[in-house]
């Protein structure tokens, strides 16, 4: 149950970090969700799941509904950031080009 603790705990703290627009601490967070996962993984190699009292399966849930709205909020971050990145890219490419072929007669040849 402390691997779980220290999960939630982490995404807690990445989930309010994200919806707070406080960047700072994501490399981190990662590595703690890294290590938890680990433990998490080991942990679940030798138990026996299918015996698992209510009080854990429902500690199990509670941990689900907490990952997919961690899951929801870095895909919403990941999209934004993708749309930065081809306003970026496309500002670049229009201030590198001088303008001398116009879409026209790149399509139809030089001399068009």
């Amino acid at each position: 149950m402390k691997s779980l603790d220290r999960l939630e705990e982490t995404l807690d703290m990445e989930t309010a970090a994200l919806m707070t627009r406080d960047l700072s601490n994501l490399e981190e967070f990662n590595r703690r969700k890294s290590q938890c996962l680990l433990e998490i993984s080991r942990i679940v190699r030798t138990a026996d799941i299918q015996n698992l009292d209510v009080k854990a399966t429902k500690r199990l849930q509670d941990l689900q509904v907490k990952i997919e709205r961690n899951q929801d909020i870095l895909k919403r971050h990941m999209h934004a950031v993708q749309e930065v990145a081809s306003i970026i890219s496309n500002a670049i490419q229009h201030a590198e080009s001088d303008s001398t072929y116009s879409a026209y007669s790149a399509k139809m040849g030089y001399g068009a």
